[in-house]
Parts: structure tokens; sequence; C-alpha cells
């Protein structure tokens, strides 16, 4: 994507400048980004059920699901492909109320998780699944910071300089998926 017709975005932000984004829009993402997936969710939840407050700050932030592979000598990090975001579907709520402004993964989501996305201002933004080396080039800095015991798994602090992705669920309740409708005001239809 030509990066004069993309918005640069600086992450962490305000839910403001998420809110304005519309489905189909490209977008540059730079700054930092938290990495986590479906086992550091379930820690995520366990934690928030306790009443203990997440092992990193989450307001403002992304939440990439990513499973990063090893860094490679002289590269901060592996291949850091997507992962389907349908599978943190039953964490969406939580991560959202927790201050997440947009998550990142591959694939469609649930009609319960757009309707979330609506109700919070978020946004959901995609990454190309198979270009996970090529993503890999965008991170300029990578470290675990939860979670150590989980391997990829853990959840990580990436830097990232002008990652390209779309938007493909808004704060209006836009969609780029072919065969599901926009949701409405409310967060209404596209069931």
């Amino acid at each position: 994507m030509p990066a004069d017709a993309a918005l640069q975005i600086e992450v962490p932000c305000p839910r403001e400048t998420i809110a304005a984004l519309r489905a189909g829009q490209q977008v540059l993402l730079s700054g930092r980004v938290y990495t986590a997936r479906d086992a550091a969710h379930a820690r995520l939840l366990q934690a928030a059920k306790a009443g203990k407050e997440p092992p990193v700050p989450l307001e403002g932030e992304v939440i990439y699901y990513c499973g990063p592979t090893p860094a490679p000598p002289g590269h901060p990090i592996g291949s850091c492909g997507p992962t389907s975001a349908a599978r943190m579907d039953p964490y969406l709520e939580l991560t959202l109320s927790l201050g997440v402004v947009a998550t990142i993964g591959k694939g469609n989501r649930s009609v319960q998780a757009r309707r979330t996305i609506v109700q919070y201002k978020s946004a959901y933004l995609v990454a190309v699944g198979g270009t996970g080396a090529l993503l890999a080039q965008r991170v300029t800095a990578a470290r675990v910071v939860a979670y150590e015991d989980l391997g990829p798994e853990a959840i990580y602090e990436l830097t990232l300089d002008r990652m390209p992705l779309l938007v493909a669920y808004d704060a209006a309740g836009g969609t780029i998926f072919a065969g599901e409708e926009p949701l409405q005001e409310g967060g209404q239809g596209g069931g």
C-alpha cells in the first residue's frame, strides 16, 4: 500500500483516534503494541476475576493477536503473523473494558464481537495472513513483558514502525467482509 494513501497512527492513542477510523481504511501503525493469544487472554481473565490489575497498562493500547517465533540473530523478532481473531472473541469485552482501543488479527469475528467493538468505540484491524516474515520487518524492538512461561503465547511488547493494516470493523458498525451487513447505531443488525 502506498504510504501516502494510508493514515499514520502512533500508539498508544486516545479512543477518539480509533473511533474515527472507518472500515476499508488503510493504516500504518507505529509505536507500542502488546501481543496476546488464547493462553494470555485466559490469564488476563483469571486476574480480572481475582480483582488483580493486568500485568501491563492497557489504557489506549492495541493488542496484536500474534505468537511470534524466536528472533534470528541480528533481528528483534522472528515471524509475527496474525492469529485468527475469532478465537479471542470470548475475551474481547474484557480487554476493551480494561482500556484497549483496538485489536489486530486475521479473519472475521462474531456478531457479538462486532457489537462489542461498536459499544466500546473500538476498531478491529487486520493484517494479511501468511505475511509474518514481512510484518516482522516493521517491528523495531520486542521483549517479553508478562507470562514468560507461556513461550510464544507470552505477552510481548512490540515497537512498530508503520506496520500496514486495514480497518476491518469500525466503531460505527462498518465491515469489509463480504456477506456481512453493517451494524446500525447501537450495534444492531449484522446477523
